[in-house]
């Protein structure tokens, strides 16, 4: 979006006639279809009145995806990762999910969320609620009929919610003198453990980008285009026609949706990754990388050894090597760390060439050794398919090591 498209909308509402929250004067065509007649929902009397919410009743079992909505609980290792020991102890009914729909980027006092879109376990069923203002004047009753639907729960759960959702609202509760009803609450933002789990694998971690390539998940046509929807919302104040909003509606109600199938989806391959879930090497690289900084290093091992036996890239692979080999330096376990290398010098992977050679110079130390695997680490690097600065790199590496390991063996024929 440009500059532009990042007005806030209180500029916006002025040129639509509004100020200090005051309701737009009526320009609407009065056979404009209101939004009851295009999403099916009801009107909350609330103590700052009337808020309009559409509301849908999921069982909880259902399949989003390859992922059901439910995860097995407790959340053990999301809760060591999120350093938030309180989550681990909570049931599922005590988790809210939750997404808005904004005027802006902005997240300034200027900026609405006009669409909420909040779900939580109840009776066997994913109940998902969405609360809509008609205009800015019913913001009010939209926050009180939130509050009201969070009041149960005591765990948050968004997709880069601590940067943008939860700060916008908590403004929003703060101009209207309304208690903040997830303050105390834990937070489990995924967008984080997203980053964690498939940067390596995916160029996006779009909560939509996600949907389709880990939960394997397409939503339908209907869905409005995340960048047009504050503009729509404009249209829809300045003209009443909510025959658009549909589409929004639908889009916010995929996003909660997807991030309870996301969160039963990460938990699931955090605590039983062998169990068919993961498809790809670079996942359970992935994996192995965050259990080792939580510090459980035997799982992480195993993690990174499943990882190396599935096809992958050098750079990858490089990566994966050097963290294992580490790892099992701290177990003190040589033997396993070249028999890795070994297995991963047969399939031609540079690393392993130059990580033997390592070996055999520092520990064995067998200099003859060492420049044998450097010099197939050489031959290696000229026939790879790489990156001409890549090739550079290791090349210039390879070069000082055969340079250095070729002065020793001569100084030892000298002597």
């Amino acid at each position: 979006m440009n500059s532009a498209g990042k007005t806030a909308i209180a500029d916006k509402l002025k040129s639509l006639g509004v100020k200090k929250g005051v309701t737009p004067p009526p320009q609407r065509s009065p056979d404009s279809p209101a939004i009851d007649s295009v999403v099916a929902g009801s009107f909350l009397a609330t103590p700052r009145g009337e808020v309009f919410v559409a509301e849908q009743f999921i069982p909880q079992d259902h399949q989003y995806g390859n992922s059901s909505l439910l995860s097995s609980f407790p959340l053990s290792l999301i809760s060591q990762w999120a350093n938030d020991l309180k989550v681990v102890s909570l049931p599922v009914s005590k988790f809210a999910f939750l997404d808005t729909e904004t005027s802006g980027l902005s997240g300034g006092t200027g900026t609405y969320a006009f669409l909420v879109g909040a779900a939580r376990f109840v009776d066997g069923q994913f109940v998902l609620k969405q609360f809509f203002m008609r205009d800015p004047a019913e913001e009010a009753a939209l926050l009180e009929g939130l509050a009201n639907f969070l009041a149960p729960c005591e765990a948050l759960v968004t997709f880069n919610g601590k940067a943008f959702d939860a700060p916008l609202l908590t403004t929003r509760f703060t101009l209207h003198h309304i208690p903040v009803p997830y303050k105390k609450y834990s937070h489990l933002d995924l967008l984080p453990l997203a980053r964690r789990l498939w940067r390596d694998r995916l160029e996006s971690r779009a909560l939509k980008f996600l949907e389709e390539h880990v939960l394997e998940f397409k939503r339908s046509s209907d869905e409005a285009p995340g960048y047009e929807i504050p503009w729509m919302y404009f249209d829809y104040l300045r003209t009443g026609d909510a025959r658009p909003l549909a589409g929004v509606f639908y889009h916010n109600a995929m996003d909660v949706t997807a991030m309870a199938a996301l969160l039963a989806h990460m938990n699931d391959i955090l605590e039983s990754p062998y169990d068919g879930r993961i498809q790809h090497g670079l996942d359970f690289v992935a994996l192995g990388k965050l259990f080792e900084d939580l510090g459980r290093v035997e799982e992480a091992a195993k993690l990174f050894e499943r990882g190396l036996e599935s096809p992958m890239g050098e750079a990858d692979f490089h990566v994966a090597v050097k963290r294992l080999s580490i790892l099992q330096k701290k177990r003190g376990d040589y033997a396993e760390a070249i028999r890795l290398w070994e297995n991963a010098a047969k399939a031609g992977h540079i690393y392993a060439h130059v990580e033997l050679a390592k070996y055999h110079e520092h520990k064995t130390p067998d200099v003859k050794a060492a420049l044998k695997w450097t010099k197939s680490a050489r031959r290696m690097a000229e026939r790879a398919d790489l990156p001409a600065y890549a090739r550079k790199r290791w090349l210039n590496e390879i070069a000082r090591r055969q340079a250095r390991l070729e002065r020793k063996i001569n100084g030892r024929v000298s002597a």
